[in-house]
């Protein structure tokens, strides 16, 4: 198998997934999704329609081109694709940011080590039996490790989560962070993004259904390279929930804030006054997201921050760049290289319990995305 299939490869994310790839395997590459004409691609890029609720027509897709791996740019509904991937020996690369999403291609993993594949569940700094992971199992192996006997694994595939900007290069800086600090027991991340930033439809509907739910938490202020100190609110991305069960860190926060204050205040206070949560209904939510797709109020840069404590012992360690979608898309684009190269092993993880990418946020260097080391 050869092809590398990108569903959703027509959005903000997938279409520059689907150039970037095409670079390094030219003729490989297919967008699939619902409007196959809806991006500009290189002509080497073929193009497919694809609902993800037609299982059978996805099956027809990955046997018809032959899929070695899939780049899931969308979020669907349930864990069907992951599971659908899995079963046929074909590797993942899952760009959600939904925790509940993710616990259930975890759940993939479960199923598959039931027979107690992996050795020993959790261990001491969380390298799981064999060094598949460092630090990356959790506890009672709930995430498995390493290679498994049948279902996910049985094809040798691969499927990686936490893949992009938050979650994904949050977390990995998550890691570093809390490895310098021997052990983080609060890890506090702060994403800022560019308000000016054309954000795809899926990436503002999703923002809008988590400014209906309660905050977790309150807002902190702290100092964003380029931007200055900056107040950010809670938000539920999943690198949040992930970390914990990863790292085995007990208390993460992810918050956010846009790049233009203004924007950041009005946000919070319509939060506040819970009009995101009145507008929870299809319609109300629909028209939401399209008012606030047509807002573009600051530029296109973005930072993230990622603080661990322990103690009297603190790191914080950043990224800064330009253009999120661009920036997700490198993340996705290197992942699905390195596991078409061999270089992770089979089975369910989250980014941040691959070596092999650990160093990721260094290799992003030469694309802009620059590295910090803040002060406390």
């Amino acid at each position: 198998m050869s092809g590398i299939l990108v569903i959703g490869g027509y959005g903000a994310v997938g279409a520059q997934v689907s150039t970037t790839l095409d670079e390094w395997f030219p003729g490989r590459v297919v967008a699939a999704g619902r409007r196959p004409g809806g991006a500009r691609l290189p002509g080497t890029v073929r193009r497919a329609r694809l609902d993800l609720a037609d299982v059978a027509g996805l099956e027809r897709l990955l046997d018809a081109e032959r899929v070695a791996a899939v780049v899931l740019c969308v979020e669907p509904a349930d864990a069907a694709v992951a599971e659908t991937c899995l079963s046929r020996g074909v590797h993942l690369v899952d760009v959600g940011a939904s925790d509940h999403l993710l616990r259930q291609v975890e759940d993939l993993a479960d199923r598959a080590t039931a027979g107690g594949a992996i050795a020993g569940g959790a261990t001491a700094g969380g390298a799981t039996a064999g060094g598949a992971t460092a630090g990356g199992a959790t506890a009672g192996g709930a995430i498995a490790g390493g290679a498994t006997a049948g279902g996910a694994t049985a094809g040798g595939a691969t499927a990686v989560l936490s893949v992009g900007l938050a979650p994904g290069l949050t977390n990995l800086l998550a890691r570093r962070a809390h490895e310098r600090v021997g052990g983080a027991q609060r890890i506090d991340i702060t994403v800022l993004l560019g308000a000016g930033e054309h954000h795809g439809a899926d990436a503002v509907a999703w923002t809008v259904a988590r400014l209906s739910l309660p905050a977790a938490g309150g807002s902190r202020r702290c100092v964003m390279p380029g931007y200055g100190r900056r107040t950010a609110y809670p938000l539920d991305f999943s690198d949040q929930h992930s970390l914990r069960r990863t790292l085995g860190v007990p208390a993460v926060t992810t918050r956010m804030c846009l790049d233009s204050a203004f924007s950041t205040t009005l946000l919070a206070g319509l939060r506040r006054l819970s009009v995101f949560r009145a507008a929870r209904g299809p319609l109300a939510r629909r028209l939401v997201t399209a008012a606030l797709s047509r807002v573009h109020i600051g530029g296109d840069g973005f930072a993230v921050r990622v603080d661990a404590v322990n103690r009297d012992r603190h790191v914080a360690l950043a990224l800064t760049g330009n253009a999120q979608s661009r920036a997700t898309a490198l993340v996705a684009a290197h992942v699905t290289r390195a596991v078409l190269g061999g270089e992770l092993p089979g089975g369910v993880h989250h980014i941040d319990q691959l070596p092999a990418l650990a160093d990721l946020p260094d290799r992003l260097a030469a694309y802009g995305i620059v590295p910090h080391t803040m002060p406390r």
